[in-house]
């Protein structure tokens, strides 16, 4: 996970993500750098656009969580949200072209 962050860092510094770049992120957090995973990511991530998998990932809408459980005495209506609902491939759909 250490690597993808150092990806988001380099993108947000506007620098290019390699695995020279990644290993020296890694480092300077106080971990060793693992070279076979600098150069896993730095290939997966290499026709990836940062920041327009980040704003679709934003744009996904996830279902609100349940309801507090109802005051007793009265019976449970099971009400349907309003909103659209997204499958889970939807959902996932914009991150899984950071893993390849």
């Amino acid at each position: 996970m250490e690597y993808i962050y150092a990806a988001l860092l380099l993108d947000a510094a506007g620098k290019e993500i390699n695995e020279k770049n990644l290993a020296e992120v890694v480092k300077a957090a106080g971990l060793t750098p693992d070279e076979a995973m600098a150069k896993s990511v730095s290939s997966s991530l290499k026709e990836v656009n940062i920041k327009d998998v980040i704003k679709n990932a934003q744009n996904v809408q996830v279902a609100a969580p349940a309801a507090a459980a109802p005051a007793a005495g009265k019976p449970s209506k099971k009400e349907e949200p309003a909103e659209e609902k997204v499958s889970e491939e939807q959902a996932a759909g914009g991150l899984a072209s950071l893993f390849g």
